[in-house]
């Protein structure tokens, strides 16, 4: 019987204990442990990005890190990033929805993560700093013209009102 790893890691803001065997990955114990099914396996190979959680804020790939390797550390899933009573969903999920920046769904929540992640770290994003969010996750489905909608529509909230231009006395 192979070896097992006991760890404590804060997932969505809880720390939890875990026990697990140690070639158990970090999307397995997301999944089949925590029950946090939103974070989805695709290739397992760490190339579609569809298992991308943000790890102490940044997004990795969770099917090709071990879970042993977030011993002690923070992760957030898809499932944290709302309100904590589950019915109110943040700023980018609210985005994605009404950009349509879905369809089938499976890419959804790594790419949400992507974004997150972006918008949390990097101010004023240009073409090339989005090109490169999104760049390792694949959708099939809507040809990324609605996902960078949605990313547009979460940037322009974010971005700081330019005051009104000043008008002088008699000015026309």
């Amino acid at each position: 019987m192979g070896s097992t790893h006991d760890l404590t890691v804060e997932v969505n803001g809880e720390v939890r204990a875990c026990r697990v065997a140690a070639r158990t990955s970090l999307a397995d114990l997301l999944r089949e442990e925590l029950g946090l099914t939103g974070t989805h396996l695709g290739c397992e190979h760490g190339v579609c990005g569809a298992c991308t959680v943000l790890l102490n804020g940044t997004p990795i790939r969770s099917c090709i890190m071990l879970a042993a390797q977030a011993d002690g550390q923070s992760v957030t899933t898809v499932e944290g990033l709302g309100h904590p009573d589950g019915q109110q969903l943040n700023r980018v999920q609210e985005a994605f929805c009404g950009a349509h920046a879905l369809q089938c769904g499976f890419c959804t929540p790594g790419m949400v993560l992507a974004v997150q992640a972006l918008v949390d770290t990097v101010p004023n994003p240009t073409p090339e700093d989005i090109d490169d969010a999104i760049g390792g996750n694949i959708c099939r489905c809507t040809g990324y013209v609605q996902i960078r909608e949605a990313i547009a529509t979460v940037l322009a909230e974010l971005a700081p009102e330019e005051p009104a231009p000043e008008r002088t006395v008699g000015a026309r």
